[in-house]
């Protein structure tokens, strides 16, 4: 059994599920809309590469300070159905249904909340999951995280210790990601893919002969709705 190791945002999903997810909380009264101008930016610095990650958890994760799982819950499970699911990229369900038939083993590994990763994962049908660990103290959400964050060289340290409790290898490993934050990983599996890459992840694609997909919402006429290509 091999593993199919997916990123989540922008590569199973359109977009950041972190900022959509803060959008929706602003939307329903959840969260300040004071927050987004601030969020916006801190974002533009992740897909710049230049991301404190520890920052943007600390500043984002501030609505959820003295709620229970069950409060988050109920919201992130109206959340997924309404705004992530749409956001799901056909071609990525296509493509975890074929590792299945495979007999490979999946796992959602993002540098999102596991509050988000969880139950999206367990909605695409993925038991194993691997987000940033959020704080609870009695009953309650801190506001805080703990323990290594799932980001750039965070990802390979958490995967590894996941890898050595689950008894799993990377040996016939493929790895799917868009960002340039997720070099480490892609470098870390046998067949790295590069899904929609950022312009420094293509660059990596085309300078080491990774394989690069296209993947899109929206139909294109005239065309089998994705591309695939490695670059020799």
């Amino acid at each position: 059994m091999a593993l199919a190791i997916f990123d989540m945002d922008d590569t199973l999903v359109d977009g950041d599920s972190s900022s959509l997810w803060l959008n929706y909380q602003v939307a329903h009264g959840l969260a300040p809309a004071a927050m987004l101008p601030r969020e916006a930016e801190m974002l533009r610095a992740y897909y710049a590469g230049k991301l404190a990650m520890e920052d943007y958890m600390a500043y984002t994760l501030t609505p959820l300070f003295g709620l229970t799982h069950t409060e988050v819950e109920h919201w992130v499970n109206q959340f997924i159905e309404e705004v992530i699911l749409p956001r799901i990229f056909p071609q990525a369900l296509r493509q975890i249904e074929l590792h299945r038939q495979r007999g490979d083993r999946l796992l959602i590994i993002s540098a999102t909340g596991e509050h988000l990763v969880r139950p999206i994962a367990q909605r695409l049908g993925v038991r194993d999951s691997i987000g940033i660990l959020l704080e609870m103290k009695e009953g309650t959400y801190t506001s805080k995280t703990h323990g290594v964050l799932s980001y750039r060289e965070g990802k390979i340290t958490r995967l590894q210790a996941w890898l050595e409790q689950q008894g799993e290898t990377l040996a016939g490993s493929h790895g799917y990601s868009d960002s340039l934050n997720d070099i480490p990983l892609l470098e870390a599996v046998e067949y790295p893919h590069a899904v929609n890459p950022d312009a420094t992840l293509r660059a990596e694609t085309h300078r080491r002969g990774w394989t690069e997909l296209t993947w899109r919402r929206e139909p294109l006429l005239g065309s089998a709705h994705e591309t695939e290509k490695t670059v020799r």
